[in-house]
């Protein structure tokens, strides 16, 4: 009965995997307008996070939505599909769950954020 269950839900994943890829692209807000100045400052202050992501879950699109709504170039890491990326999110963070915001402070410390809601209020004190 697991394995079945199991593969219900696989085969949903793939069923829905599309459908949600989709939409986030339909859906995606426009970027705030900045002057060019101001970007590039912003540009640098995103050099020092990373989004730990599965591409179709529906917590890492809400927070890649406010990341684009923001006009942020964070660099996003597919903790489902590289190995390294994932082990890089077990080491440093504790666990494997997404998503993950990683931010490396000037003073070499590391901060993992996990929760979206969190993510994105920390993104929107930060860049908003």
């Amino acid at each position: 009965m697991r394995i079945l269950v199991r593969y219900f839900f696989r085969g949903l994943r793939v069923l829905l995997a599309p459908i949600m890829l989709i939409s986030e692209k339909l859906s995606t807000p426009q970027a705030v307008k900045r002057s060019p100045e101001e970007q590039a400052r912003v540009d640098e202050a995103c050099n020092s996070l990373a989004l730990y992501q599965f591409r179709t879950c529906p917590f890492c699109i809400k927070v890649r939505k406010e990341m684009a709504r923001l006009g942020l170039t964070i660099e996003k890491r597919d903790a489902q599909l590289d190995p390294d990326h994932k082990k890089a999110l077990q080491e440093g963070g504790g666990r494997v769950k997404v998503p993950c915001l990683k931010i490396a402070h000037d003073d070499g410390r590391e901060e993992w954020l996990y929760e979206s809601d969190e993510i994105n209020r920390w993104l929107h004190q930060r860049f908003g």
